[in-house]
This record gives C-alpha cells, sequence and structure tokens, in this order.
C-alpha cells in the first residue's frame, strides 16, 4: 500500500491566495484544477504518471513532493518553485525536504525566467527543447542521467551548493551521467562539477581543455599582434574571465567554445583564437 494518503486539493487557509495545495497520491490521469484557478502548490505529494502537458500555470511550487514519469511537454510556468523550503509561515532553516522528478519528459516546456529550483533533484529527465533560459537560482539542483536537447542559455549548474545550510544536510550536488551531447550550449556554467563525468557535446565547436590558465597565457601574445585595439581589449577581457573561472570553479579546466573568445570579436577572429587556445597544450577532450 502507499505511505501517501488520498490525493486533494484544498484551498489555501488564507483566502487571499487563489491558488489550491496538492497532497497525497496521484496516479495515472490528467491533472485537472478548478475553473478559473491556474496556480498550485504541491505539498508532500506523489505523482505518477500525470498529464500535465500544454497546462498554464501562473504559480507552481513544490515542497517534499515526488514527480515520477510526469509529462510536462509544452506546459507553461509564470512563476516556478521545484523544490521550496515551505509551504507557508517562517523558515526555521534546520528542514529542506528535497523534491525529486525522476523519468519526468520536459518537452518544450515554458520554464518561468529565474526559477527558484530549490532542492530538487531529477533524475532520467528528459529536457528537450524546454525553454531553458537565464537560470541561476540553481544552486541546491542534483541532475543524475538527464538529456538536454536544444538550446541552453544562461544557465548555471553547480556541484557545491554556494550555501552550505544545516537545512540542506549535504555539501555536494549529485550531478553527474548527463547527455550534452546534442545541446547547444550558451553561456551555461558548470561549477564544482566533474566534466569527465558527463557527456558533453559531440558538435563541432566544443572541446574540454585542462590547463586553462596555462594556455590563456600562451595566446595572448597572438592578440597583442591584431591591429584593432577594441579586438584586443574584447579577447583581454573574455579569455581572462575565462582562465578565472576556470581557476575558481574547476579546476582550472572547462568546457570551451569560439563563443567564449568574445561574443563581440568577428567570427574569424574567434574561430583564429579557439584554434590557438586548443592547439596549447595537451587537449583533454575525447577523440
Amino acid at each position: 500500500m502507499s505511505a501517501f494518503e488520498q490525493f486533494s486539493l484544498q484551498t489555501s487557509p488564507e483566502e487571499w491566495r487563489p491558488e489550491r495545495i496538492a497532497r497525497g497520491e496521484l496516479r495515472d490521469q490528467r491533472f485537472e484544477l478548478p475553473d478559473g484557478v491556474s496556480g498550485v502548490t504541491f505539498d508532500r505529494a506523489r505523482l505518477v504518471s500525470v498529464d500535465f502537458s500544454d497546462m498554464r500555470f501562473t504559480d507552481f511550487s513544490v515542497h517534499a513532493t515526488e514527480f515520477v514519469g510526469c509529462d510536462f511537454s509544452g506546459t507553461a510556468f509564470e512563476q516556478l518553485s521545484m523544490g521550496s523550503t515551505c509551504v507557508r509561515g517562517p523558515w526555521d532553516r534546520t528542514d529542506w525536504p528535497q523534491s525529486v522528478f525522476r523519468d519526468c519528459v520536459f518537452r518544450r516546456t515554458r520554464f518561468a525566467t529565474r526559477t527558484f529550483f530549490g532542492n530538487v533533484r531529477f533524475e532520467r529527465c528528459i529536457f528537450d527543447g524546454a525553454r531553458l533560459r537565464d537560470q541561476t537560482s540553481t544552486f541546491s539542483a542534483e541532475f543524475v542521467d538527464c538529456v538536454f536537447l536544444g538550446r541552453v542559455q544562461n544557465v548555471n549548474f553547480w556541484g557545491r551548493p554556494t550555501d552550505h545550510l544545516t537545512a540542506l544536510d549535504r555539501d555536494r550536488n549529485d550531478f553527474t551521467g548527463n547527455d550534452f551531447t546534442s545541446a547547444e550550449l550558451d553561456y551555461v556554467a558548470f561549477k564544482h562539477i566533474d566534466l569527465h563525468a558527463q557527456h558533453l557535446p559531440g558538435l563541432p565547436g566544443y572541446a574540454l581543455l585542462d590547463q586553462i590558465s596555462e594556455r590563456v597565457k600562451a595566446v595572448l601574445p597572438l592578440v597583442q599582434r591584431w591591429p584593432d585595439p577594441q579586438h584586443q581589449k574584447a579577447a583581454h577581457f573574455s579569455l581572462e574571465f575565462l582562465a578565472d573561472m576556470a581557476r575558481e570553479h574547476n579546476d582550472d579546466q572547462a568546457l570551451v567554445s569560439p563563443s567564449d573568445m568574445g561574443r563581440k570579436l568577428p567570427p574569424p577572429l574567434r574561430e583564429e583564437l579557439f584554434d590557438a587556445v586548443r592547439r596549447t597544450t595537451s587537449d583533454t577532450a575525447p577523440g
């Protein structure tokens, strides 16, 4: 028998809040909200093979909840919190249970910009053309054996929580086995993450490199020979930023693409510099 109670949708005890509070277990059906309601908070619930596809939520919050095999294809979120600290009332900073999404599909899903991911774990989930853009509040999120397809833009992935809270009960985020081979990564940062434990883009124009600081130092004389001072300035800034981030976050290694050489540079100069950075010392990328 399930340890969860029968599923229920309750009105908020705070009358001015329009969203519903979902508790208990729901299986093998379409998720429905009452007419005129577009917000829901999941509190200690379990949802298995539930269809959320093409729904629109003004507010979607998750606390200590498990989603298994759920379909979020085409779902749109205006406000989204994937692993809330509490449902209502003050947080005592001692208890922050994890929410889990396992074997879920996020296809063409419209994530709210700057979603608060919170204490959440994704296992074997598919992010296919999901609008993962401008996601920086991910410092407590875990990703294991997930697949990313399409463009992923301005996203931070953290292997170490930025705040060592006793409520989180860990000092590492599990981040391994994720497949980015068919993803287009645009300003994506991997911080304190073992890049060799991921499947990185197989598309042309990406390279997993070690000794970033030495590589940058070696190619700076090339930049100095460029005739345009503005090009020199842009390249210096981008290369120094790349080296600083690699040293601080990933043991002086990084996944590098031509865009990391300087977005304000003409494409031929970006490619020239990218090739030079790759050639300077041992390339750790497979193949």
